[in-house]
């Protein structure tokens, strides 16, 4: 109707429901409903002149929309609303849709009215009488929307925190390194700065882990808490560190004799008291046994001469050495020569005698020797270093014997003649 005012206009109106006398330019919808959705347009009359219909505008009348409440650090939101008393929380109302409208906002927890009326508030220094389930309604005008759903909130007591160490071993050397953490369950939550102590001395690192190259000066009891935002935990129980130098280890042989003879198998150990379940190296004195990679232990076949010596070793556990083990000697002898005896001692008896055969070794005593024996009569296991003969005639010769354990022989004996004699009778 622009470039007409002032003229005498009338007007009808689609929807007809509009054209209620006297007809106006312009009407005013309060308290509009769904009924009023729908297009709209007017032609206007001046006696008995008529202008065209105007083009529809369509009026779209739809529910208010329902309101969401979140919060705000957005980690609340995915641990189920928790956050540890003293922390700062904001609590948002948000209504899709509704941005540069005029809101006016009304609050609740569980079924009480709280008095905030702005889209958001913020919580500082939350304590545990903030827990409960938060909701909230808006209102345009005289409209109001729906009461979203409860959104929980629950303000815990911050957890107590554990210090672990890495390795787990009790018996920590010096030189070797440690990781120091402390653990919070759900950590992952937030960003949280640390502080630590050793016996009741603050020490410097502010994160949840740290590694050290320990010295003996580093044992002591550990703790630690943890802050974010204006909350602490408590501090934790305190875990241990025993620091040591590291042992001297020990050069130990097996079989447990010094002296050997070649031919013989002997396992030489490098043993570190205390220091079971630990991932160690070695290194062994002579260097020759150095081949990687080296071993606690080392087993020595068919012993020769060559074998001879002062065994010493040391080890390493990250990268802390061992002193140098005491020495021990390996003594190789070549393989004894066994006497042959008779009890009793004369060597000539009469038949139906008894007589013991016994084969001896020097310097044998208490290892496990085999034997052998001619005449092979006696060879009827398991063989023996000796037997005891009710003699005949038949036993009559020589006697000589040798002696086996692992892969060594010795040498035959010198023969012993046993000569039997016809008993006299009187």
């Amino acid at each position: 109707d622009s470039g007409r005012e002032g003229a005498q206009w009338t007007y009808e109106w689609r929807p007809a429901k509009l054209n209620t006398p006297q007809t106006s330019r312009e009407y005013r919808i309060s308290g509009a409903t769904k009924s009023d959705g729908g297009g709209y347009s007017c032609i206007g009359r001046r006696g008995s002149f008529y202008t065209q219909w105007s083009k529809s505008i369509t009026l779209t009348v739809s529910s208010p929309p329902k309101p969401t409440v979140t919060l705000q650090p957005s980690w609340t939101q995915i641990y189920s609303g928790e956050i540890y008393s003293g922390e700062t929380v904001t609590v948002r109302c948000e209504i899709q849709g509704g941005e540069g409208a005029q809101w006016t906002y009304e609050w609740r927890r569980g079924q009480v009215n709280i008095r905030p009326t702005s889209s958001e508030y913020t919580i500082s220094r939350a304590t545990e009488s903030d827990s409960g389930g938060y909701s909230c309604r808006g209102r345009r005008g005289s409209s109001w929307t729906e009461w979203s759903d409860i959104t929980t909130l629950n303000v815990l007591s911050p957890p107590k925190p554990t210090v672990t160490l890495q390795p787990s071993w009790t018996q920590i050397y010096s030189g070797d390194r440690v990781t120091v953490r402390c653990e919070i369950q759900g950590v992952e939550r937030a960003q949280w700065t640390y502080e630590w102590r050793r016996g009741q001395s603050s020490i410097h690192p502010t994160s949840s882990v740290y590694t050290i190259r320990v010295t003996e000066s580093d044992g002591g009891g550990y703790s630690c808490r943890a802050t974010r935002s204006s909350s602490w935990t408590e501090w934790s129980d305190i875990t241990t560190l025993r620091v040591t130098a590291p042992p001297k280890p020990t050069v130990t042989l097996q079989p447990s004799w010094t002296q050997i003879y070649s031919g013989e198998t002997v396992t030489v150990r490098c043993e570190i008291q205390g220091g079971e379940g630990a991932q160690w190296t070695y290194e062994w004195r002579p260097a020759k046994l150095n081949t990687p990679p080296t071993s606690s232990e080392y087993k020595i076949i068919r012993a020769t001469k060559s074998h001879v010596g002062g065994y010493s070793c040391r080890g390493r556990r990250s990268s802390s050495w061992t002193e140098w083990s005491d020495i021990t000697t390996l003594t190789v002898l070549s393989p004894p020569k066994p006497t042959v005896t008779l009890q009793p001692s004369w060597t000539q008896i009469y038949s139906s005698e008894t007589v013991t055969v016994r084969c001896e070794i020097q310097g044998g005593e208490g290892a496990q020797w085999t034997y052998e024996w001619t005449p092979a009569k006696l060879n009827t296991p398991p063989t023996s270093n000796e037997y005891r003969i009710t003699v005949t005639e038949s036993d009559s010769g020589g006697y000589s014997c040798r002696g086996r354990r692992d892969y060594l022989l010795t040498y035959w004996s010198d023969i012993i003649t046993l000569t039997v004699s016809c008993k006299l009778i009187t």
